[in-house]
């Protein structure tokens, strides 16, 4: 199970958009060798120990992360990563290629751009659950080109606060 939970999380990302970016691992290795996994890590990755060498470098890199940071959770965030994985998996392949794919578009973002959807999205988790499904049923009800005129608009009001923030700075 805790496997599961572990690729699951890996998968999903865990609640990427509020969590800051993840800092690197002490000791993180380009291409972490079974031996120098923690006893911990090995234990939660033992089913992948006989073809360990086989994966591939980046999925090696992944797991050992993901199991890290399943060692670091406190019980908490471990029921609360087993409620996302069990979501995932409850998605039909379509939309978890298409997560994979935002989530590739993400990473692909500059960070002071993937800090600001990271602010939007826990501006928006502090909303009332009310207010979210308000305001997801409004979004949905939307046409494409009515949610690209939004989006236009809400980055064209974004630009002229941060003219503005400027001159009000100087004016002291």
């Amino acid at each position: 199970m805790k496997v599961f939970v572990l690729i699951g999380l890996l998968a999903l990302g865990g609640n990427v958009l509020a969590a800051a970016p993840p800092a690197p691992l002490a000791g993180a290795q380009a291409d972490p060798a079974w031996s120098n996994l923690s006893p911990a890590q090995r234990q939660l990755l033992e089913q992948f120990q006989s073809n360990w060498d086989e994966l591939p470098t980046q999925r090696r890199q992944a797991l050992a992360r993901g199991a890290q940071r399943w060692i670091a959770m406190n019980q908490g965030e471990r029921r609360a990563a087993r409620e996302r994985y069990g979501r995932w998996r409850g998605l039909t392949e379509d939309r978890r290629q298409r997560v994979r794919e935002r989530w590739d578009e993400f990473q692909g973002l500059p960070p002071d751009e993937q800090a600001r959807i990271r602010g939007d999205f826990r501006e928006f988790r502090r909303l009332s659950a009310q207010r979210r499904t308000e305001l997801r049923r409004q979004w949905q009800q939307k046409t494409q080109a009515e949610r690209q005129q939004q989006l236009r608009d809400v980055r064209e009001q974004r630009r002229q606060q941060q003219q503005r923030r400027p001159a009000a700075g100087g004016a002291r």
